[in-house]
């Protein structure tokens, strides 16, 4: 049996998804608290892709043990998808935004730079998975979902 590169991915995205909600979090305090402005969507869609990573981890790798009727290749793919476009359009949006700024100094400037380079990250790391998904349903082909197994109702004298 060899060695299966998903649970560090996993492990990985999982970090890399609270750094970037952490520096999303300290990047949107800042503009809601010190500026005029209210927090630029781009780096609210980033807090938004980071907790859908952290919904998609715990339903990718929890339901597959733990709840076997819940799991679904189906959903899973769809999950991986999902985050692989949320992730290239946050960083790629965010990278925007940070090229179109006047200026660009300070903790905070330096923060989102660093959101986009985490973000970026977390892309390749949701394609990485993806495709090992991908491969592995391809090879092994979808398995069709199982009729709901419910222990029939008896009818008792009260």
């Amino acid at each position: 049996m060899g060695f299966s590169f998903m649970l560090p991915l996993r492990a990985t995205q999982g970090v890399l998804s609270l750094v970037v909600l952490g520096l999303s979090g300290y990047v949107a305090n800042w503009y809601n608290v010190d500026t005029l402005t209210s927090s630029p969507s781009q780096v609210n869609f980033l807090i938004f892709a980071a907790l859908w990573s952290m919904i998609s981890i715990a339903y990718l790798e929890l339901a597959p043990k733990f709840l076997p009727r819940a799991s679904h290749p189906w959903v899973a793919i769809g999950m991986e998808a999902s985050n692989v476009l949320f992730w290239f359009a946050g960083f790629i949006a965010l990278a925007v935004f940070l090229s179109k700024l006047l200026f660009c100094r300070g903790t905070v400037c330096g923060a989102a730079q660093a959101d986009t380079v985490f973000s970026a990250f977390l892309f390749v790391t949701w394609a990485a998975t993806g495709a090992l998904m991908g491969k592995d349903v391809l090879k092994s082909g979808f398995r069709k979902p199982s009729p709901a197994h419910v222990p029939q109702m008896k009818e008792t004298m009260a």
